[in-house]
């Protein structure tokens, strides 16, 4: 068993930082709370809609909506536009194309990367696809934003960009963010760490941290 009875609050609006060694159970925690894997014991609560109960076709679409996921490797498909990867998750919403062509607009722009909205991921940077990425995340105006290593296949100078470019869509967006890092300089720019640690999970940084280990404990994301 990765986690072991774990318990853990997070407020909306909150950015929170995950640590931990590899293989610690950082990534495990984040797909728990992104609907992509279920607990064996416990329950996942995303404000009074108890996620981990949900049927297949129900948390296919609570993912759309609800949450944006932003991955270190960038899982584009390479033979669509930036603007086409971006429009993906409203499609299969069954936004009508138009509607999903201005708001993958919208969202490029937002990220820096309206100019390039035309190439395919094979003739974008590292950093630009990174920017596709975050706005393919953010087109479907989700209430979570949930972050794997965003900026670990990045050089430093990027990775800095990416990250303030993130301080910057949060305060705007106002949506609650959950992010693993490796970087303890990253983390702390959040407002709460939590190390994931022998299968418990433990504040690091701040006295706010409500954690705690119970007997078939689960997790919740603030609406």
């Amino acid at each position: 068993m990765v986690l072991d009875r774990i318990n853990l609050e997070i407020e909306p609006g909150e950015r929170v930082a995950l640590i931990g060694e590899s293989g610690s159970g950082k990534s495990t925690l984040l797909h728990l709370l992104g609907g992509l894997e279920r607990p064996t014991n416990g329950s996942i609560y995303f404000g009074e809609t108890r996620v981990s109960s949900l049927a297949a076709a129900e948390l296919a679409d609570f993912r759309n909506r609800t949450i944006g996921f932003v991955w270190q490797i960038h899982y584009l498909l390479p033979e669509f536009t930036a603007l086409e990867n971006v429009m993906m998750p409203l499609l299969i919403r069954g936004t009508p194309r138009g509607e999903a062509e201005s708001a993958a607009r919208a969202r490029l722009n937002e990220t820096g990367l309206g100019r390039r909205a035309g190439h395919r991921s094979g003739e974008l940077s590292g950093g630009e696809q990174q920017r596709v990425v975050l706005a393919r995340a953010l087109a479907g105006s989700p209430r979570v934003l949930l972050l794997d290593e965003p900026t670990g296949n990045l050089d430093h100078k990027t990775g800095e960009a990416i990250f303030a470019l993130l301080e910057e869509l949060h305060a705007s967006h106002r949506f609650t963010s959950v992010f693993v890092t490796h970087s303890r300089s990253l983390a702390a720019r959040c407002d709460r760490i939590l190390k994931i640690e022998g299968g418990g999970l433990f504040a690091v940084s701040s006295s706010s941290a409500r954690t705690a280990g119970h007997p078939g404990a689960g997790s919740s994301l603030g609406a």
